[in-house]
């Protein structure tokens, strides 16, 4: 029997408890994503390569290029982003993304909602 934090480790507990813990960090990263997203081209347009290499700094939110235009696709397919085309300083054109108006408002409500759910998670790991 191996020994976990709590003891010794029945039916490979600690492997459980490491795989819900990595499930869980993929949904929760899943759901900031989108928002993180948002928030990176708020205040001006950016290519998407240009969005992947921020990502790839962000240790919380590491995520393959692929994974960046899937979201960008949707976020576009949903009204809150759009795209253009425009010639970069390096050569071929690039396509840009920025908030469209409803995508501006959407982020405003998904800000001010995860804010609220992070004052309440702080609050309940207090005790209060």
């Amino acid at each position: 029997m191996v020994a976990g934090p709590h003891g010794p480790d029945r039916c490979g507990e600690a492997e459980l408890n490491a795989e819900f813990f990595r499930n869980w960090t993929r949904q929760v990263r899943r759901g900031l994503l989108e928002l993180a997203i948002l928030n990176d081209i708020a205040y001006r347009r950016m290519y998407g390569y240009e969005i992947e290499r921020k990502f790839c700094r962000s240790q919380g939110l590491l995520l393959s290029g692929g994974m960046i235009y899937l979201i960008l696709r949707r976020l576009r397919r949903q009204g809150l982003v759009k795209t253009t085309l425009a010639r970069s300083p390096d050569g071929p054109k690039r396509k840009y993304y920025q908030l469209t108006p409803h995508g501006e408002e959407t982020r405003a409500q998904m800000n001010a909602y995860w804010q609220a759910i992070d004052g309440q998670m702080d609050a309940i790991g207090k005790g209060r």
